[in-house]
């Protein structure tokens, strides 16, 4: 698996979600309390809220934790968001309940497609290796939808109370 060059990087792909209306994004390093091996991810929240990002651009593996991604490589990195379990079945073909089942036959380090999400996806993340052409476009519609899915939550938080 290569690197692709024509790829944005995780600094392109940040700026572009912040383009977002109300979106802040937060990239870890040592002064944000974050832990070493997350320096240099982007977090991308909802306004001032910091408890749940509906997107993240990653450069690690976690070890022991995350690792399918195969993100040990110059320039490698993986943009996730979250999506809902009915785009993540709308997207995949299948719902995120059957990921564990299918993982044998997933190649989650396969780049520039919309995969499941290594960890999270029974929450309905997705992710996508190495995002670049191929992606770009489905890209951009996710962004939009994980950005509009964010906002209907605090919507129900503020209406709970």
């Amino acid at each position: 698996m290569t690197y692709l060059p024509d790829a944005p990087g995780p600094a392109a792909l940040a700026a572009r979600i912040a383009g977002l209306p109300d979106v802040a994004v937060m990239q870890a390093d040592e002064a944000s309390g974050a832990p070493e091996l997350s320096w240099g991810d982007y977090f991308c929240f909802l306004g001032s809220e910091r408890m749940h990002p509906f997107a993240t651009i990653v450069g690690n593996d976690v070890p022991g934790f995350d690792e399918a991604s195969r993100l040990a490589r110059p320039g490698a990195h993986r943009l996730n968001l979250h999506v809902g379990r009915a785009e993540f079945e709308r997207l995949l073909g299948f719902p995120p309940g059957e990921v564990e089942e299918r993982r044998p036959h997933l190649d989650l380090a396969r780049p520039d497609v919309v995969l499941p999400h290594p960890t999270y996806s029974a929450q309905g993340w997705v992710s996508v290796v190495d995002p670049g052409p191929a992606s770009h476009p489905e890209v951009d519609r996710l962004f939009a939808l994980a950005h509009g899915h964010a906002v209907e939550r605090r919507a129900r938080r503020e209406r709970a109370g």
